[in-house]
């Protein structure tokens, strides 16, 4: 039967890759490519131990106490995160001091807190991190009395409550107070919490009262400014407590701003107040440490009462230092995947680039290296039995007696048929049929001494 052209140029092209298969060794390619393979599978291992695991599926934050502006914030940023397919638990507490302690405690379950400032230093804080200042938060002294309260000295007797135990605000205000040369001794200091101890102003069963947002809401603050007789204490001495207590601020609160229309305060008045960080525990997920910081800017980020638009969030370092994710996303933003991408995409392909890309470097300089060594490979085998061809050579010349050259015969025979056995791929078969000619070159040349010893 004929076969047309259409077909015979079918089958050559079916058959051309499977001719190409034949010309290689693959048991002598897959020992060229072992250590190739070995070494990339390592770098492999060592990225996977290495590499940053995927971002949690839950992040716990620690607030304040149930109502309060540490709380109100710790449920903004939860509904920010939870945008991105991550779950948020946010944990109610007394407030600052509750949480660093509780981020400090290893069997705690926390990622995240509120914490402010002037409660601790690096020292006392081993394992955290900083993502930066959120906001600045004023500490309020409100106070009953006809008599204008512009130093805490003027205090003295009087009974006054500074926050629950465990609550920033109680930490505070007893610095505030033992800088003024107050204690239990020249004061009656109760325990109060904010709402608690604002009853206790409007009841009349206190007389000034220390309140910070860990406790309360700015709500209650301006609701307790209209009640007849409460007054909101202007510090006179600010800026010298700022250089007893560095890691305070100065706030002022405009005439009006509470209230326009009963022009509370009446006055400007000078507060001083702390910073508010989000504090972290080291190890958090990059990623998350970039969703929390980005949820910041869009709950801090406007102007407020106390803050600037576009002033907060702040890498700035206080007691405890700022991350290295933190102060990456401060200075660049987020990474390229997580602008262009969905969260939960842009976090795979970043765990995928950080295996692969590191191998490539690798991997493909050395593939280069495979073809040469495959050929030498092959080239070796053949130019090892020039060496015992040139041995031969060197035996002849100084053989002497019958059983000699009868040796040297027999090496030459077994060098032959060692050759003729020798399986290499097509591509070489040029060179195995070189050296069969320099083997019947010295054969040839063996039998012309033969014949020469014989005459003589």
């Amino acid at each position: 039967m004929k076969i047309s052209p259409h077909a015979q140029r079918l089958h050559s092209a079916v058959r051309k890759p499977f001719k190409r298969l034949m010309m290689i060794s693959w048991r002598d390619l897959l020992v060229v490519m072992l250590p190739i393979l070995a070494i990339t599978l390592a770098l492999g291992w060592v990225a996977v131990k290495l590499i940053r695991p995927a971002p949690p599926g839950k992040v716990v934050i620690l607030g304040g106490a149930k109502d309060s502006s540490f709380e109100m914030t710790a449920q903004r940023y939860a509904k920010l995160i939870e945008a991105h397919g991550i779950k948020v638990q946010v944990i109610t507490t007394d407030g600052s001091l509750e949480n660093l302690e509780r981020l400090l405690d290893k069997k705690q379950t926390a990622d995240v807190g509120l914490v402010q400032t002037g409660l601790t230093d690096d020292d006392h804080a081993p394992g955290l991190v900083s993502l930066g200042t959120m906001y600045v938060q004023p500490m309020l002294v409100l106070y009953r009395g006809a008599k204008t309260v512009d130093q805490l000295t003027q205090l003295k007797g009087k009974r006054i409550a500074i926050g629950p135990d465990g609550s920033g605000t109680q930490v505070l205000a007893t610095k505030m107070l033992k800088e003024n040369g107050m204690d239990a001794k020249n004061a009656t200091l109760l325990e109060l919490e904010g709402d608690y101890a604002i009853d206790a102003l409007v009841a009349k069963k206190v007389d000034a009262i220390f309140l910070m947002g860990e406790q309360v809401r700015g709500k209650r603050v301006r609701e307790l400014l209209r009640v007849p007789g409460v007054r909101l204490m202007s510090f006179r001495q600010a800026d010298g407590y700022l250089r007893r207590l560095r890691f305070l601020a100065k706030l002022n609160a405009p005439e009006g701003s509470f209230d326009l229309g009963l022009n509370l305060p009446p006055q400007d008045t000078e507060l001083v107040g702390t910073p508010v960080e989000l504090i972290a525990r080291e190890g958090l997920h990059p990623a998350v440490s970039d969703l929390l910081i980005a949820a910041a800017r869009e709950v801090h980020g406007k102007s407020g009462m106390y803050r600037k638009t576009g002033e907060f969030p702040a890498p700035t370092q206080h007691e405890i230092p700022i991350s290295e994710e933190a102060h990456r996303y401060y200075t660049s933003g987020a990474p390229f995947l997580y602008k262009r991408l969905p969260f939960w995409l842009a976090s795979l392909v970043d765990r995928i680039l950080l295996v692969v890309l590191p191998l490539l470097i690798v991997v493909v300089p050395a593939s280069r290296l495979v073809a040469p060594l495959y050929q030498w490979r092959m080239r070796s085998r053949i130019y090892r039995w020039y060496g015992a061809l040139m041995m031969i050579e060197r035996d002849m010349l100084s053989s002497e007696t019958a059983e000699q050259r009868e040796a040297i015969l027999t090496r030459l025979k077994q060098i032959e048929n060692s050759v003729n056995s020798l399986q290499l791929p097509l591509a070489f078969a040029d060179q195995i049929y070189v050296l069969r000619e320099h083997i019947s070159m010295v054969r040839t040349r063996f039998n012309s001494l033969e014949e020469q010893t014989s005459v003589t």
